[in-house]
């Protein structure tokens, strides 16, 4: 038995994971889990740079995260970044205020690799299922990117295309400095577009209509499986492995895509750090679906920061 700790910095969110991993069962028993939303992908595909602010709002989690570590004596830690900080032209700055703090440098990991983990992740306690078919397709929805990955036991084949939740609404959606709200016909049409772009390119290396089961994973597709359940709060243990149809999807979509921002922060499952960017997000699932002609998508709270735990293990 392994105590470890994961933290996975993308470009809307930063989350730590500390676990006891035991290699011979296959088991890992959490610790603790949390996510703090910092916006380190704030501009970036606007600037090409990592903002003081979001820099100064990602040390700060950081730093709290620090402390949990030591407080649970995790013998190995690994910290790996993702889009936003695999596009900024500062991110030597990220780098060296990371190992300031928790004395790992953080690794800025390829698409590729991202779409590894977030597979281990996902589909390790899967094994043995006999309701979900194989193949996997493992969507992994961030702020900057989305991973795709098809596989069974081991991954196929695997891509990351920039349509990430945080880059579609600031892209499409802020008009001056502020997010449209709603948003117009136009501006829903233009994340589309984006959006089927990105499938066009993933499809070129990874067969997306071979897969069996669709899983979803992260703040996007949680928070529209919170949301189809009607759940009085955000609550892990329901949302983990619940599965929503594409017909709810497309419903909970539409209604996101039309509402307020003041409706939206009302919803007593939403992260105040999701009100902004969670229409884009579930538009990126709902045409994923489509795509694929998933029928429904099985939701996973288990993902990227699972699979990093692993492989440290």
């Amino acid at each position: 038995m392994t105590r470890v700790a994961a933290v996975d910095c993308g470009t809307n969110s930063i989350r730590l994971l500390v676990a006891d991993a035991d290699p011979a069962t296959g088991e890992l028993t959490e610790l603790d889990r949390r996510m703090t939303i910092v916006r380190l992908g704030q501009d970036v595909d606007r600037t090409g740079r990592l903002a003081p602010k979001a820099l100064e709002r990602t040390f700060a989690a950081c730093r709290e995260y620090a402390g949990i570590i030591k407080e649970h004596g995790a013998e190995r830690v690994r910290f790996v970044a993702t889009s936003a900080s695999r596009d900024a032209e500062n991110r030597e700055d990220f780098v060296r205020g990371v190992l300031d703090i928790l004395g790992v440098e953080p690794e800025v990991i390829s698409g590729d690799q991202e779409a590894e983990f977030s597979f281990t992740g996902a589909t390790k306690e899967l094994t043995g299922r006999t309701d979900l078919a194989r193949p996997y397709l493992v969507v992994d929805i961030g702020g900057g990117s989305t991973e795709f990955v098809v596989g069974d036991d081991h991954v196929r084949a695997a891509r990351s295309v920039d349509i990430g939740c945080v880059r579609m609404t600031e892209r499409h959606l802020v008009r001056g400095g502020e997010v449209s709200d709603p948003p117009t016909g136009e501006q829903i049409a233009a994340i589309r577009a984006d959006v089927e772009a990105a499938l066009d390119l993933a499809e070129r290396t990874v067969p997306l209509r071979e897969a069996r089961t669709l899983v979803g994973l992260a703040g996007s597709v949680t928070t529209v499986s919170a949301i189809a359940q009607e759940l009085p709060e955000y609550d892990s243990a329901r949302i983990h492995h619940s599965r929503i149809s594409r017909e709810r999807v497309r419903e909970i979509t539409e209604w996101l895509l039309r509402s307020t921002h003041a409706e939206r922060a009302a919803v007593p499952s939403m992260h105040p750090g999701r009100v902004d960017v969670i229409g884009a997000g579930a538009l990126v699932l709902l045409a994923i679906m489509e795509r694929t002609g998933a029928e429904e998508v099985v939701v996973s709270e288990h993902d990227i920061l699972d699979g990093i735990a692993w492989s440290v293990a």
